[in-house]
């Protein structure tokens, strides 16, 4: 278990959203970070691994889903998270030849090895955090009219397949997005007419624009990975970082997890934390959509569940 340091640069002014509504406040929150397949793998085992050592987090007042942890957080909560995790095990993809990944996952790390330096650019070239969304935006649109259009269908339907339920759940669950035309912020949940596999379409977009109704979006994590302070008033906030809390962008934009912590934290939450051990690392970054190591990623983030789980329970409970 790592717990965010106490101080951080303060965030950004550009990074206060004003487009995201107040939401009623409860006492436990759970929040799902960005990460690629492998951090969805990895989030679902350790919250398996967590409900197995007798810590059920998915009875939280409030889950926070952002890309990969927008899937994860509908995944969970149509099924339990040891069946979504038996699942996992059970849908492990050959590998050619015995070579980690084959020749698919190489694909697949090099296309996110070529988006890492695109994003990199857009970085040095934008003046704050808002900036940087509205630049991230133009390239997304810019993409897609470059595309033949078949394929926001075809993300519509991969996403569907991967829920237990197309139904939004009884509990609040906030799915996190932004606008690809304006760069402003947007937060999906079952007031927003969206159905719910469009907003993990969309929460998960981050090549393509994902259109809903006139409304173009990309991925949540253009705000911040993680979106850890839209738990903000809960009086116990976990969260589960497959990026182990980091960001690109300059410490000053505050986009990084320790300045969405700091925050929580003046306000009065109690916050955890939860990174892929030292072990476990090289599953992600660059091999974040090696589905090859959705198992691996998996067997990981179980193992740090059970192993967390009774040092947790008094924080939860």
């Amino acid at each position: 278990m790592n717990i965010s340091p106490d101080s951080s640069p303060a965030p950004d002014s550009s990074n206060s959203d004003q487009s995201v509504p107040p939401f009623p406040v409860g006492e436990r929150a759970l929040v799902l970070g960005g990460g690629g397949s492998t951090g969805n793998a990895w989030l679902i085992g350790v919250v398996a691994g967590l409900f197995e050592a007798g810590l059920d987090v998915t009875a939280a007042d409030l889950t926070v889903g952002t890309s990969a942890g927008s899937t994860a957080a509908a995944q969970l909560a149509g099924a339990p998270p040891t069946e979504l995790l038996a699942a996992i095990l059970a849908a492990a993809p050959p590998r050619p030849n015995g070579a980690p990944g084959g020749d698919r996952g190489r694909a697949a790390n090099r296309a996110v090895g070529d988006h890492l330096e695109r994003m990199k650019a857009l970085i040095a070239s934008a003046g704050d955090a808002a900036d940087l969304r509205r630049k991230v935006g133009t390239a997304a649109l810019d993409r897609e009219a470059a595309s033949d259009g078949s394929w926001r269908a075809q993300w519509r339907a991969t996403v569907a397949s991967r829920l237990p339920s197309q139904h939004w759940p009884q509990r609040k669950v906030l799915l996190t997005a932004v606008d690809a035309e304006s760069g402003e912020p947007v937060v999906f949940d079952h007031l927003s007419g969206v159905d719910l596999a469009d907003a993990v379409a969309a929460s998960c977009s981050s090549g393509l624009p994902y259109r809903i109704g006139d409304r173009r979006y990309i991925d949540g994590g253009y705000r911040r990975n993680e979106n850890a302070d839209l738990a903000a008033g809960y009086t116990r906030v976990l969260v589960l970082s497959p990026f182990g809390g980091r960001s690109f962008t300059p410490p000053a934009w505050g986009l990084q997890l320790t300045a969405q912590v700091d925050e929580l934290r003046a306000l009065g939450s109690e916050v955890e934390t939860i990174f892929p051990d030292s072990a476990s690392e090289h599953l992600f970054g660059a091999n974040a959509m090696d589905l090859s190591l959705r198992p691996l990623a998996a067997r990981a983030g179980h193992a740090q569940g059970m192993a967390l789980a009774d040092a947790l329970i008094a924080f939860w409970r």
